[in-house]
């Protein structure tokens, strides 16, 4: 296992939709397991293979919910249904997201309340999720990064505005920009 950089926005594997996975290899479960230990080292809640530069339908999942329980897991080649989003405007407070391929930074976005992912595991097993609140924000935004979008490509135009500021100042927005959790400090 390993830890592997984290594509930042401009990057094209981050910007187009990824490839269905065929079969479960050793090569699979070798990259799984160090998205794994990528997402941990960041941390996150989520990383979608083309995040390490992987353009494969896979990603993986971990949250510990009020209690401290678990929830951990890897989805290949997912499905997701989900209900309307609510209209209106995101609470910031209650609404704000994160992502590993535009770090240091939360903006507030809307997204469904609850879905179904399916898909399969490392052991090519039916995998089926129906969550809510925060476990369904997470399964959303790592969906996406399979179809080629990230959260800040569904801000409103001010906070876009505000996005390709940071962009700019921090020489993102361009192919190739990636970090190293645990070695790069992104708060400098």
């Amino acid at each position: 296992m390993a830890v592997r950089p984290i594509r930042i926005m401009g990057d094209p594997v981050l910007h187009a939709p990824a490839s269905p996975v065929e079969d479960v290899t050793d090569e699979i479960r070798s990259l799984v397991a160090d998205m794994f230990e990528t997402m941990d080292a960041a941390p996150g809640v989520g990383l979608a293979a083309p995040q390490v530069g992987v353009p494969l339908r896979i990603f993986t999942y971990s949250y510990e919910d009020d209690e401290g329980l678990p929830w951990r897991g890897v989805i290949i080649n997912p499905d997701l249904w989900m209900l309307p989003t609510v209209p209106g405007d995101p609470d910031p407070d209650e609404e704000s997201e994160g992502c590993l391929s535009f770090p240091g930074e939360r903006f507030a976005l809307r997204r469904s309340e609850r879905v179904r992912v399916t898909g399969r595991d490392l052991e090519s097993r039916a995998v089926s999720l129906d969550v809510d609140g925060w476990r369904a924000r997470i399964l959303q935004h790592e969906f996406d990064h399979l179809d080629g979008v990230l959260y800040i490509d569904r801000l409103d135009a001010g906070d876009a505005r505000i996005v390709q500021k940071i962009a700019r100042k921090r020489g993102w927005g361009r192919p190739g920009s990636s970090w190293m959790p645990g070695v790069d400090d992104l708060d400098a």
